[in-house]
């Protein structure tokens, strides 16, 4: 057989024929060697400015030099050269000659560019982006699609004696999991304890009816009795009143559907260009959220979109876009952020990322002042800026737009009650993005009542790492130990000290502790043109150790940063604690965060269970799940109003969600209203009016998956599955995680499949009785063709009647049924 690989012999005999180029920086043996590292020179840089990279080549071409430029948007470049003089056409392969004077525009990537000095005196350039836009590209990432069903995380709410409510027989007592024996068929079922003594066994697949009781003030609810009429009397009230909810937040969302806003136009080929340049691919999610605001933008009425993602999920990427393509229409655009430091962040992305087009982007903020603020004021009104980044310096009255079409909102949480009227006003006239990492309860609330559109970023970026998350007292030695940790791999730190007064002796404290380490300070009362010159100084690697306020809490991108410590963790709130992580942790390198408390000052029951929910939410992706937890200990009871305060309470906050969701879906219906899917997330999934109950034993074994935890979680995840592919996901999934499927685990996954079936035939139920599958079936639904399918198919009052083999085949033929009755239109 031929060997795989060839030996150095072989490889040497192979080259000797060939030419040798020698790279290296150390001087070689032969004096008639080709030396070309000596001829390489880095190329100039451009930061984004065209017009000298323009008058540059026209220059270098004069001079008879080759100048090759390989870019992401060599296209508009290209577009560029041709105002400038002879047009020359994009590219996508070299010449095989490349003669003096000759510029090439090639659309591609490289990472870096350089200079070659010839000894003839041939000159030949080479430019990337990153000498003229400041950027180099990385390596593509394929795009992630998005997966099928919410992974098992989002279910982990559920533990031994929490609140529960049962949709259909009220709030209980969670009581775990418990196994059973009917019939000789062994099966789990989820235990819930009911008021008198009462006990429930809910049967796996029908988990997705359970959901962990929020209340509206953080109180005890009264646990509901079996085989009472309160339940659905509590339940019919707060159906009532739901409605009455549901017509007011639509009379809201007719209005914005029948005012005349403005309807962008398609996407123009520059738009193209500018997405083609995205360094990385989009992730399915992205995709969708993409296509959610261009066609919202596309509509005559105005937008109101809610963006939902995790920190560094690439919502800032959507809002570029659809800030591009408002421009593309002539229209303004402005981006409303919490805090200086932030927005000059944005303004520094949006400059790269647009420059190659003329583009007016400008930044108004406490930076801005005296003269120049006035300038920028000046060229607002008169429409010669595009975009504008700022602050709540946007909202004061001196700020006018000669034609504003698009608004967008980071992490609108963080402004105030007025500001929120003001862009609540603004809503109606121009169309508007929210970008969040974790919604507000009001927001999140009208999102999932469906009366607020949402897009959902949940792909986490490819290699990107859970942060290893530490809750504590505080240790000094711990914190040497972190910082130098950090150092030695030549990354940098936040250190969080939230009180200005005593921040210096915090820093003098640090720099006695970890002697080894460069200190600065930033907080938001430091005068604007320092604080701008630290955070620029760290973003550039010149500081180890940022000593700060929560300034940095929102958006702040610096790869290079992957420890945070917080001191006095206690004193921040839950939705604070996650943006503030989300500083760290931004790339593939494991990020840290340390949060710690002071064991000399008391701590609330509330703080406390806030650092262990943070602790416990170190997944990917768990802003949602922060987002509901941080409303299960403020109580929901504020998101309405005091009307609405003891129906949340009778229910609990996720039945009334369903209950308005289910509501609204319906008035949109009645209204004649644009109707959107209810966004997809664990328990807003809509319940399957069918029971099964099949003689096999359908059960997730111990030896199997030996966490009962996890067990759970995977039988709330199973119980949601809406699609057959769902279905043969989860099974490719399990068998990948937990070795191949037992048959408990596949009679399991039949169930799921023949209940899905089921809905789609109009089965009410399916049960065993004397030995026959019983499938229930209202009479007008009764096809009495299906007799025809065989003579083990009998018909009845109650519906139709199996005859069950003792081999298997029974199985097959339920099916078989099933999908005919769907076929039928029974």
């Amino acid at each position: 057989f031929p060997l795989p690989y060839l030996t150095l012999s072989e490889i040497n005999d192979n080259l000797e024929e060939r030419l040798a180029i020698d790279l290296s920086m150390a001087a070689t043996s032969q004096e008639d060697e080709i030396q070309l590292m000596d001829s390489f020179a880095p190329g100039p840089r451009f930061g984004g400015q065209l017009r000298p990279l323009m008058d540059h080549l026209v220059e270098r071409i004069l001079h008879h030099e080759t100048i090759v430029i390989v870019s992401r948007q060599a296209p508009r470049l290209s577009e560029l050269w041709s105002e400038t003089d002879t047009p020359r056409p994009v590219i996508e392969v070299l010449p095989s000659t490349l003669l003096p004077g000759d510029l090439h525009f090639v659309h591609g990537a490289l990472s870096e560019g350089w200079l070659l000095n010839i000894p003839a005196g041939e000159k030949i350039h080479l430019l990337t982006d990153a000498e003229i836009f400041g950027w180099a590209r990385p390596r593509p990432r394929p795009r992630r699609r998005r997966i099928a069903e919410a992974p098992e995380s989002a279910y982990a709410d559920l533990k031994f004696g929490d609140w529960v409510v049962h949709v259909d027989y009220g709030i209980g007592h969670f009581a775990g999991l418990v196994e059973r024996t009917l019939d000789g068929l062994k099966r789990e079922y989820l235990l819930i304890e009911y008021g008198g003594g009462d006990q429930l066994y809910v049967p796996i697949h029908q988990a997705d009816r359970i959901t962990r009781y929020v209340g509206a003030d953080g109180s005890d609810p009264t646990p509901s009795r079996l085989g009472t009429q309160e339940w659905d009397r509590a339940k019919s009230v707060a159906s009532k009143a739901v409605e009455e909810i549901a017509r007011e937040l639509l009379d809201l969302y007719a209005r914005r559907q029948t005012i005349q806003g403005y309807a962008f136009s398609d996407d123009t080929p520059w738009q193209g260009e500018l997405e083609t340049s995205f360094p990385y691919e989009e992730t399915e999610d992205q995709f969708l959220a993409l296509e959610d605001v261009k066609r919202d933008m596309e509509h005559s009425r105005p937008m109101d979109r809610l963006i939902c993602g995790d920190v560094g999920y690439g919502k800032t990427e959507v809002a570029l876009r659809a800030a591009f393509k408002a421009v593309m229409d002539g229209k303004q655009v402005a981006m409303l952020v919490p805090t200086t430091v932030l927005a000059q962040q944005h303004f520094n992305t949006f400059r790269q990322r647009i420059a190659a087009f003329p583009i007016e982007v400008e930044m108004l903020s406490r930076f801005r002042k005296g003269r120049e603020a006035v300038e920028i004021l000046h060229r607002l009104s008169s429409g010669e800026i595009d975009i504008v980044i700022g602050t709540h310096r946007l909202l004061q009255s001196d700020v006018q737009f000669k034609d504003l079409g698009l608004l967008i909102i980071d992490e609108e949480q963080r402004f105030g009650v007025t500001h929120k009227e003001y862009l609540k006003k603004l809503r109606t006239e121009v169309d508007v993005i929210t970008l969040t990492a974790t919604p507000i309860p009001r927001t999140l609330f009208m999102a999932l009542a469906g009366a607020r559109d949402i897009s959902n970023i949940n792909t986490p970026p490819e290699a990107r790492l859970p942060i290893l998350t530490y809750v504590g007292p505080y240790d000094p030695r711990l914190i040497r130990q972190a910082v130098l940790r950090e150092l030695d791999r030549g990354g940098q730190v936040y250190f969080v000290h939230n009180r200005v007064q005593t921040i210096e002796t915090i820093r003098t404290r640090l720099m006695r502790l970890v002697p080894e380490a460069l200190l600065a300070i930033a907080h938001g009362q430091m005068p604007e043109r320092e604080l701008s010159v630290v955070m620029e100084r760290f973003a550039n690697g010149e500081i180890d150790v940022l000593v700060c306020t929560s300034i940095i809490e929102s958006g702040l991108d610096i790869p290079n940063a992957n420890t945070l410590i917080v001191d006095r963790a206690d004193r921040f709130g839950l939705a604070q604690l996650y943006q503030l992580r989300g500083r760290v942790g931004r790339g593939a390198t494991q990020a840290y965060a340390y949060f710690f408390r002071h064991p000399r000052y008391r701590i609330t029951d509330e703080a406390l269970y806030r650092l262990e929910t943070i602790a416990e939410h170190s997944q990917l992706g768990a802003g949602y799940a922060i987002a509901m937890r941080d409303l299960e200990i403020r109580g929901a009871g504020d998101i309405l109003g005091t009307r609405q305060h003891g129906h949340i309470s009778a229910v609990g906050f996720h039945l009334y969600t369903r209950l308005l969701a289910r509501a609204v879906q319906r008035l949109k219906v009645e209204y004649k209203l644009d109707v959107h899917d209810t966004p997809s997330l664990p328990y807003m999934v809509e319940l399957l009016p069918v029971t099964i109950e099949l003689p096999l034993p359908s059960v997730i074994p111990s030896d199997y998956i030996p966490e009962r935890e996890l067990r759970l979680q995977l039988y709330r995840r199973m119980a949601e599955v809406r699609s057959l592919e769902g279905i043969k996901a989860l099974a490719e999934e399990l068998t990948d995680r937990f070795g191949p499927l037992p048959i408990e685990v596949e009679n399991l996954l039949y169930q799921l499949r023949v209940r899905l079936y089921a809905v789609e035939a109009g089965v009410e139920s399916i049960s065993m009785e004397n030995g026959k599958l019983l499938l229930h079936l209202p009479r007008e639904k009764i096809d009495l063709n299906v007799l025809n399918l065989g003579s083990d198919i009998r018909l009845s009052k109650r519906g139709l009647w199996l005859t069950r083999s003792d081999n298997q085949e029974w199985t097959s033929r339920l099916v078989e049924i099933l999908k005919y009755l769907s076929s039928s239109g029974a």
